[in-house]
């Protein structure tokens, strides 16, 4: 059963991760709801992603374990349900501090 799913990835913060982040959830015909991309303030060649992603539970596992695949990554996490709101917002707060 398809419900919502809150990712988080920290990666590098080159040109092409984006989209090569993008092309595995296309390929898997995962929807994204929302998606915020942000660099770290500390390192501007870091950054990470919160998408809010419709999927089922399977297939979120499956995309876990491509995103991690790819080199440019660090670390993918993943929640049942739609924190999307509260990541975002400590992102947003965290960035406007300094």
């Amino acid at each position: 059963m398809k419900q919502d799913f809150t990712m988080e990835l920290s990666s590098d913060n080159n040109f092409s991760v984006l989209n090569r982040i993008i092309n595995i959830l296309n390929r898997r015909r995962v929807r994204i709801k929302k998606l915020m991309a942000h660099e770290n303030e500390d390192d501007f060649r870091r950054g990470g992603v919160i998408m809010l992603l419709y999927t089922t539970h399977d297939m979120a596992e499956k995309v876990k374990v491509q995103l991690e695949k790819l080199i440019e990554v660090d670390k993918v996490s993943y929640r049942e349900g739609n924190t999307y709101q509260e990541l975002s917002e400590q992102t947003v707060d965290l960035n406007q501090t300094t």
